[in-house]
C-alpha cells in the first residue's frame, strides 16, 4: 500500500533513499529530505507491508505533469515488482497526472513497461 510520507518515517526514508545512486553522501541525503519536508512540490510516498519496503519521490512540475525524482526498493525485497507496483500504485492514486521519468529512473521506469502515459525525461 502506498502511503505519504510523515516526519515519523524520516529514518526509514532516508535509508530507503540512499539506495540510490546519487544520495549516498550525507549530505546530499539530508538536502533531498529537506526537499520533500518543505517543499509542497516534492511528495514522498513509502510501500508498505508488513514494513515500509520502498518508496518514490515525486515533484510537480505542471498541473498534469509529475516527475518521478527517486523510487527505490528495499535490497531484500528486490525482483519481486514491488517497484512496478509502486508506479502503478502512484498512477491510480493521481489517475489525472502524468507522470515522466527523470534521468536517473528513466531506465527503471522503461523497464517497468506500467503504461506509455509515463514517458522517459525529455
Amino acid at each position: 500500500m502506498l502511503i505519504r510520507y510523515k516526519k515519523a518515517f524520516e529514518k526509514i526514508a532516508m535509508g530507503l533513499l540512499s539506495f540510490m545512486p546519487n544520495e549516498k553522501d550525507l549530505k546530499k541525503l539530508q538536502s533531498t529530505m529537506k526537499q520533500y519536508e518543505m517543499s509542497d512540490q516534492y511528495q514522498l510516498f513509502l510501500w508498505k507491508e508488513e514494513d515500509i519496503i520502498g518508496l518514490i519521490g515525486v515533484v510537480f512540475l505542471e498541473d498534469d505533469l509529475i516527475e518521478i525524482q527517486h523510487i527505490s526498493v528495499n535490497p531484500s525485497h528486490r525482483h519481486q515488482g514491488i517497484g512496478k507496483t509502486m508506479v502503478k500504485a502512484l498512477k491510480e492514486l493521481l489517475p489525472d497526472k502524468k507522470l515522466q521519468a527523470n534521468n536517473e529512473t528513466a531506465e527503471f521506469i522503461e523497464k517497468c513497461d506500467v503504461d506509455e502515459s509515463i514517458q522517459g525525461k525529455e
